[in-house]
């Protein structure tokens, strides 16, 4: 099971960060954040592989700008969201696969249990 939260309005050049949690350890799964806008698909912005390697994967229009992080002891990883533009509202759900690869995939098809979401609202 995993919850998200944090999502909320936003002014835009702002910093939000959103977690998402879940009762059971989370170090040995690969955990995605995706995002889906109003009339768009939802696509994969950011993941962090398994604990063992921690590799993360983005896409461009976050880097410099997105970070993922863990904290293994609470269980949750976390997608910390500075200067927010609007292009960056949406619903955002997390996402879980097991996996023993090195790196993370950003493509939906990748991914195995999901959150419900939590919305990011931007205003101008």
């Amino acid at each position: 099971q995993l919850v998200e939260s944090g999502g909320d309005l936003v002014q835009a050049g702002g910093s939000l960060r959103l977690d998402c949690t879940s009762p059971d350890p989370l170090e040995g799964y690969h955990i995605g954040w995706f995002r889906q806008a109003p009339g768009h698909e939802r696509e994969g912005i950011f993941c962090i592989s398994s604990s063992q390697n921690n590799n993360v994967n983005y896409q461009n229009f976050v880097k410099g700008r997105f970070t993922i992080s863990r904290d293994n002891a609470k269980n949750t990883v976390s997608l910390q969201m500075n200067s927010v533009k609007s292009e960056d509202a949406g619903v955002y759900f997390c996402a879980a696969r097991g996996s023993h690869e090195k790196h993370c995939s950003l493509f939906r098809r990748d991914w195995q249990y999901w959150g419900q979401g939590t919305r990011v609202t931007v205003s101008s």
